[in-house]
């Protein structure tokens, strides 16, 4: 049945608080945040149709969650999973032979820290769900057990209500979330694995990589690095791990002093660097954006997206102007 304006501006009132964290919990499902968004939208025009007939019978936030995690599991059924290159292949043993080219696949994708909630605070609670490393972990996992998985561990959702919202029984909760847990540390990923320095710590770290970057100095770089380092090039489907292999493979790229600028942001609630690139005209156009992996020994993770359409919605500009 339709619901009258009265009840629909109720409904409003109520449910958007609850966007943010319903955007953060499609994203997590599904790994791009432009289908994220897609699904936050439709299970708000579909439980604004079904307002009428909710009648408290659960709370809203429950029945949002449970409107928003089906539709998730209805997309991925036609769209599959998004991994990571680590997750897909062996990384490259020889940096020589890399060469530049998409893969075709439908890769994870970065989300914005802004659309995770307007609140900084809210953003450090919630950011050790939406690690990069975590929500490409979750995506080797059948989208049932992700599911599950998010509900239970994420959420803290009790198994009577996880069940409920996937129209289960408890039981097959419980065993769907021992699967997923396992799952989870044989890719060596926890949940409540959030290992980062503290902020000046961070910052220190990126300017020095920043610095290492623009300066070509590849000693430095190699300095930063964790011996155990991991780098990952969205869309292309080669990624090196050890920082040897890294730095190796950025030298044979032949960059020089002055190739690149970097310009700091945040993405997933980690630091993130775009990365501009001088061409033929001398301006520093956009060219990729890097979320970092950091701990007390160094950065431990790189994940560069080489796709220059995300800028803005970072709040990257598209070139630096003229110094």
């Amino acid at each position: 049945m339709d619901t009258p304006v009265a009840d629909a501006g109720e409904f409003m009132t109520l449910a958007q608080q609850f966007r943010p964290e319903l955007m953060a919990h499609c994203y997590r499902m599904l790994g791009s945040p432009e289908d994220a968004e897609d699904l936050v939208q439709e299970t708000y025009l579909r439980a604004w149709r079904g307002y009428g007939g909710f009648e408290g019978r659960s709370s809203l936030r429950l029945w949002l969650y449970r409107i928003a995690t089906n539709a998730c599991l209805r997309a991925l059924e036609q769209r599959g999973r998004r991994p990571l290159p680590s997750g897909l292949s062996e990384p490259m043993s020889d940096p020589d032979q890399y060469a530049p080219g998409e893969s075709g696949v439908r890769w994870l994708e970065p989300i914005p820290d802004h659309l995770l909630s307007g609140d900084p605070a809210a953003i450090v609670d919630t950011r050790g769900g939406v690690r990069l490393a975590l929500v490409a972990a979750m995506q080797l996992l059948p989208a049932r057990q992700r599911a599950i998985l998010i509900l239970r561990e994420v959420l803290e959702f009790p198994a009577a209500e996880t069940a409920a919202a996937l129209g289960t029984t408890v039981a097959a909760v419980n065993s769907g979330l021992q699967r997923a847990r396992a799952a989870l540390a044989a890719a060596g990923v926890g949940l409540d694995q959030i290992d980062e320095p503290p902020e000046p710590r961070r910052r220190a770290l990126l300017d020095r990589y920043v610095a290492a970057l623009e300066s070509a100095d590849f000693d430095a770089l190699h300095a930063i690095l964790q011996d155990d380092a991991i780098l990952e090039m969205p869309p292309s489907a080669a990624w090196f791990a050890g920082r040897a292999q890294i730095v190796r493979f950025l030298k044979s790229l032949g960059c020089m002093p002055g190739h690149f600028r970097m310009r700091h942001a945040s993405a997933n609630g980690q630091a993130a660097l775009g990365q501009y690139r001088r061409d033929a005209d001398g301006r520093y156009h956009a060219y990729s954006l890097q979320v970092f992996g950091l701990t007390e020994a160094g950065i431990s993770h790189i994940v560069a997206f080489f796709d220059a359409d995300i800028f803005p919605a970072f709040g990257l500009a598209p070139m630096l102007p003229r110094s």
